[in-house]
């Protein structure tokens, strides 16, 4: 016996959740399994152009007069239904005008938008807006607007190029809820910090203490008249703890999309561990001058990686590591040392300097913005699916595994899921064993309908083998349906408990269309499944 769950919002941060609704807050229903499944001095500059001096206002213009409201209509993807959209949500958030004519704000605001509009700030009117780049790990996007006569009486504001210093006080515009005007709010620079925003983006957060809600995301904060970042983000169980996207973040991605297209933030993605254990440290002999962290797992496991197991990494730079892995900045400022990956990056390599056998050596380690997961995000995209018979094909993301682990029955199907030995939690952190490695999941229970007779749900599993062919992806999974000639379709699910399906082959190919219609289904598959489908006329 099934019964059906609303499961929770997906792609938010680990720890602060965002102010807007997001528009990717995915209601996603799925039966489960049947019984047999049961001062601002710092220790390094980034490499990054000052703010032009047309970003700053002219003498007598008001910040109010640079800062917008936001209205975006956003169709998320149902993740149950893949061949379809959610329902229309309307989100509000907020932004601010900067250089080149455009208008900054949080990629939670306008993800999955299919429409946009922005108001100033005491305007009677709304103007349509598009997308120009977007960022979901970092949480920005940048806008631009049909009519560009509107930065004419809206000037950028200037951002300042250097880190606030802790208690300074700061300033936070936007349009939270409670009101329809600006609303303004005081606080002071409480921390800063280098931490994780959506999966695996890292990049400086400073913490504040002004109070802000939901609605202000994608609003400047500032600290006298120069923006110090972007409102986006607050803790849900403590008063008055804001987190904004300090400024050298946006010059960052501002930098990285002038040609057009977002590469993202590079990154180290080796495992580390800390040094601070005495027996660790006799284990590996080293001396008490020597600090820094050690390589626990190697992102890369080729011969030709320059990272080792037991290698200590003492230094990224020049900068010396301490022995919980962090840096200084400045006199009052420790972040992670991978923080400086951003400034030092050079041809997607960084220095290090490690200590090996008892060896200096200086290594130039490979770093990327892209870190290759089996099971990744779909980051404003929509899902790949295929229908054949019964059954619908999609990818498994981290969106949907979120999902079936979250909200009130998420503990009961992670323990499912767990027995059962299912990929989506025993292969969830590792990478594609192969290019193009992807796991096939099934989303959804059966469409209705006489093939399916006598057996069990089988949403959520995972496709092993269609006719004893091990599926490698979902397009290899469509040519191996296309290209089928037997009288059976057997399909296999990686798992334990898992029961096998088969259907006639010729009455599965000739019932599709019928569960089309009959369920208002008006593709067979997305556009990439469909183009391989049709490569071929029918055996």
């Amino acid at each position: 016996m099934a019964f059906w769950a609303q499961l929770p919002t997906l792609g938010a941060m680990h720890s602060p959740v965002y102010f807007s609704r997001l528009p990717h807050r995915l209601i996603f229903t799925l039966a489960l399994f049947a019984l047999a499944v049961g001062g601002r001095a710092r220790a390094a500059e980034p490499d990054v152009p000052a703010p032009n001096s047309a970003t700053s206002p002219a003498a007598g213009d008001k910040v109010e007069d640079s800062v917008v409201k936001i209205f975006a209509t956003a169709r998320g993807p149902d993740l149950g239904k893949p061949w379809t959209k959610q329902s229309p949500r309307e989100i509000t958030g907020s932004g601010m005008v900067i250089e080149g004519k455009r208008i900054l704000t949080n990629a939670h605001v306008v993800l999955y938008a299919s429409q946009i509009q922005v108001q100033a700030n005491q305007a009677g009117d709304k103007l349509f807006a598009t997308v120009e780049a977007i960022a979901p790990g970092i949480d920005l996007a940048v806008l631009k607007l049909d009519d560009e006569t509107f930065f004419d009486a809206h000037p950028p504001l200037p951002r300042e190029n250097a880190l606030p210093q802790i208690k300074d006080p700061v300033l936070v515009y936007g349009f939270p809820t409670g009101g329809t005007s600006l609303s303004i709010t005081k606080g002071i620079v409480s921390r800063i910090d280098f931490a994780h925003y959506n999966f695996p983006t890292q990049g400086l957060r400073v913490q504040i203490d002004a109070a802000i809600n939901p609605g202000n995301s994608g609003g400047p904060a500032l600290v006298g008249d120069k923006v110090i970042g972007l409102a986006f983000s607050h803790l849900s169980n403590a008063q008055n703890i804001g987190y904004i996207i300090p400024s050298e973040e946006i010059e960052l991605f501002l930098k990285d999309i002038a040609d057009g297209h977002y590469q993202g933030k590079p990154a180290i993605y080796d495992e580390f561990q800390t040094l601070e254990n005495p027996a660790l440290r006799a284990f590996l002999k080293l001396d008490s001058s020597i600090h820094g962290v050690v390589v626990h797992e190697p992102f890369d496991s080729a011969p030709a990686y320059p990272l080792h197991p037991w290698d200590v990494v003492t230094k990224i730079g020049d900068t010396p590591v301490d022995d919980q892995g962090m840096i200084k900045l400045g006199d009052n400022l420790r972040v992670g040392f991978t923080y400086l990956v951003q400034n030092l990056v050079h041809d997607g390599r960084v220095p290090l300097t490690v200590i090996r056998a008892g060896k200096e050596l200086s290594l130039d380690v490979p770093v990327s913005a892209d870190r290759p997961k089996l099971i990744p995000f779909l980051e404003g995209a929509y899902p790949s699916y295929f229908i054949y018979g019964p059954l619908v094909f999609s990818v498994a993301t981290e969106d949907i595994v979120n999902a079936m682990t979250s909200g009130a029955n998420g503990a009961r199907l992670s323990a499912l899921l767990s027995f059962s030995g299912s990929p989506l939690l025993t292969r969830r952190s590792e990478k594609p064993s192969f290019p193009g490695e992807q796991l096939v999941i099934v989303p959804s229970p059966f469409f209705p309908h006489k093939l399916s007779k006598g057996y069990s749900n089988p949403a959520t599993r995972v496709v092993e083998t269609v006719n004893g062919i091990r599926i490698k992806n979902l397009l290899h999974l469509v040519q191996v349906l296309r290209d089928a000639t037997e009288p059976f379709i057997v399909v296999e699910f990686a798992g334990r408990s898992q029961e096998t399906v088969v259907f006639p082959r010729p009455e599965s190919r000739a019932a599709t269309n019928e569960i089309l219609s009959d369920n208002d289904v008006r593709d067979q598959g997305s556009p990439d499944t469909l183009a391989v489908w049709n490569e071929k006329p029918a055996p």
